[in-house]
């Protein structure tokens, strides 16, 4: 591991003491091998007047929930000195007093709430304190002979503390073993199982020592590791099974209460660890630092054949660890699993939203090369047992980390959606307004600007020519991999062929036609059928239009094809309904807000009545302007709870047409 501190960019942040300290905090929070998503923390004292002009010494230190990575001053809690000081010396303290005495300590009521670790770092006497979980160090603490190991590597430039619950106990543990040591010999200090702490009147060289506790402890693991023989594998596969991760989203799904996506790590050290012969006892004795257990909880699934089954086992097992340790009073959480290890194929991560997804999946790649190191190298893998490891879980104060972090959920909330033609007009409008209602979207379309527009709105976009089968099997395959499974599929694609008469029709006008759309959205549905059967509450809503209840003259290879889709809908409705899946069409009119309707097409149209282009574009019953907004707010809702038992439904968006009523 090496030092990233830079003179010029530490300047750039500003002579201050607290400027100092959020650069210093970016760098270790940089390093996904120091500290993860919140983990960690800094602080640092400085002297200042207080609101009366007093001189006060103050503790800047880490706000409750706030991540080292992009930290501002903002994020630093300020608290008085004296009083964390007093609270630490005190024989007894509950979580609730400190927590209500840390913040009547502040001398700024609009500032975060200090980190559970404020005591700890008032006790340490430097200016400058570090706290981080450095992968490497905390693996060896979680092996057999672990304090042997340290004292190995370090011999007595740190101090070593046996495992406490973090706060109170933890700070009283630390000012216990600081009294009569040498700081001057010190480089810092190892918490077993849990981390590092170091700490200097200046922030580089607090921020070098961690770098030099760290590195010193890759530099042991990577001796003790076997030798790597050369491989003559120019190219590393994998196994895959999409409809299995599928299910086995499903099946989580179920027992979390709530739809998550399912990430799928097949990295080459995902899959070596997954094909370990002792595995399913490896993976589940713990989690590599404890503060770890309330994203992953303790252990993960082993998946099985019957995913169904093994997810059950899982609920079981974490019922009977909760009933062991619990205590009068406690709620036990959900029973589900967020990480799962599926033998031979690699390591499936969990969430409720993308971010807590992408957060356990860091947090487990961590993890399984930890493991992977300590039983390879280091004598085996022996984290803290259950007992801790519940303490820890169940604890308040970690659990209030995850109520800040819940917003309210939203209707489409860890769904996963397809939308076809979706680079423009009433198709991206269908995306956006599934998006705002919480889902995972992948956008296809032939126009390669797909690709950037889905961007634009946090989804995903894939090239696809929607008539070529091969690309469009390819496209689903691509979303179930990136998110786990599919749930909802919005099939839009379509064209406006040329009018023409029937007798005058270009028989390549009507072919073009019924292969866009008619035939594509067939394609579609056929290939998503199997993935949305596992789905969680699964829909589609087909876009039709109000040229299949009132068709016009001269639109035969348009409306016939359209009609033909609402068929089509039709009869996927009665097939899926056995299955909980919905099928409905929208039919919208007169949507004048897309790239066909340029303002000169509008003006034509409108001369051609007789009227002026916003009497033209309110030519229905309830004179209201119809956009490509209100189709795709009408098909979130059509795919979502509000119409969950309604099937087999055609819908206009079109203001009311007395020709169709």
């Amino acid at each position: 591991m090496r030092s990233l501190w830079n003179n010029n960019d530490a300047r750039k942040f500003g002579k201050g003491l607290l400027s100092q300290r959020v650069y210093s905090s970016r760098l270790l929070g940089a390093n996904a091998d120091l500290v993860l998503h919140g983990g960690g923390n800094t602080s640092v004292k400085v002297k200042e007047k207080d609101f009366f002009g007093n001189s006060t010494e103050i503790l800047y230190v880490k706000g409750s929930g706030h991540d080292l990575a992009h930290i501002d001053k903002d994020g630093f809690s300020p608290c008085r000195l004296d009083v964390l000081l007093k609270l630490a010396h005190m024989e007894t303290l509950t979580d609730s007093e400190m927590v209500s005495q840390c913040n009547a300590a502040m001398l700024d009521c609009k500032a975060p709430q200090p980190s559970i670790e404020a005591l700890v770092h008032a006790v340490i006497p430097h200016r400058f304190v570090d706290h981080t979980h450095a992968d490497a160090v905390v693996t060896i603490t979680n092996t057999p002979g672990s304090t042997e190991k340290i004292r190995e590597i370090y011999g007595e430039r740190v101090l070593i503390v046996p495992y406490v619950m973090p706060g109170f106990e933890l700070a009283k543990a630390i000012r216990k073993t600081l009294a009569g040591a040498d700081l001057d010999k010190v480089d810092g200090i190892v918490l077993m199982n849990h981390g590092v702490f170091t700490f200097h009147d200046d922030a580089k060289k607090s921020y070098e020592l961690m770098i030099k506790l760290a590195s010193r402890a890759e530099r042991y693991i990577k001796g003790k590791l076997p030798k790597k023989k050369k491989s003559t594998v120019t190219r590393w596969g994998y196994e895959e099974d999409l409809p299995g991760l599928s299910e086995l989203r499903r099946c989580v799904s179920k027992y979390r209460g709530a739809a998550v996506y399912a990430a799928i790590d097949q990295s080459k050290d995902a899959v070596a660890f997954s094909k370990l012969k002792n595995v399913s006892s490896l993976a589940r004795r713990g989690p590599l630092t404890p503060d770890h257990v309330i994203r992953t909880k303790r252990n993960p699934v082993i998946v099985g054949p019957d995913a169904e089954r093994s997810v059950g086992l899982f609920a079981k097992q974490y019922q009977t660890y909760f009933d062991k340790y619990s205590g009068e009073g406690v709620t036990m959480l959900d029973p589900a699993p967020r990480w799962a290890v599926w033998p031979g194929y690699g390591v499936v991560c969990f969430g409720t939203s993308l971010k807590e997804t992408q957060i356990i999946s860091d947090i487990t790649r961590q993890t399984v090369v930890s493991i992977s190191r300590a039983e390879n190298g280091l004598g085996g893998w022996k984290p803290l047992p259950a007992s801790k490891l519940y303490e820890i879980e169940y604890w308040d104060l970690e659990q209030a980390k995850l109520r800040s972090a819940v917003s309210q959920k939203s209707p489409h909330q860890g769904k996963v959606a397809i939308v076809s033609g979706s680079a423009a007009g009433i198709g991206f409008a269908c995306a956006k307004a599934l998006v705002d209602d919480g889902a995972a979207v992948v956008g296809l379309d032939l126009n390669p600007e797909i690709i950037g527009q889905m961007e634009t709105i946090g989804a995903k976009g894939i090239v696809v020519n929607l008539t070529d089968e091969a690309q469009v099997i390819a496209a689903i395959e691509e979303t179930v991999r990136t998110f786990g499974g599919l749930d909802v599929v919005v099939s839009n694609a379509g064209i406006f062929t040329a009018g023409a008469y029937l007798q005058d029709m270009d028989q390549a006008n009507w072919d073009k036609s019924i292969a866009v759309n008619l035939t594509s959205h067939q394609v579609l549905l056929k290939h998503a059928v199997p993935y949305v059967k596992q789905g969680l509450d699964g829909a589609f809503v087909l876009v039709g239009s109000r040229n299949v209840n009132a068709p016009g003259a001269g639109a035969a290879s348009y409306s016939c094809a359209k009609a033909g889709l609402t068929q089509l809908c039709r009869v996927a409705a009665l097939e899926l309904a056995p299955f909980g899946v919905r099928c409905n069409i929208v039919h919208p009119d007169a949507v004048f807000d897309t790239k066909l309707w340029t303002p000169a097409a509008l003006k034509r149209s409108a001369e051609r009545y007789g009227i002026t282009v916003e009497e033209y574009k309110t030519r229905n019953l309830l004179k209201a302007e119809i956009k490509s907004a209100d189709v795709g707010a009408m098909v979130s809702t059509m795919a979502g709870s509000v119409f969950g038992k309604t099937t087999g439904a055609q819908v206009p968006v079109d203001g009311g047409n007395d020709r169709v009523i």
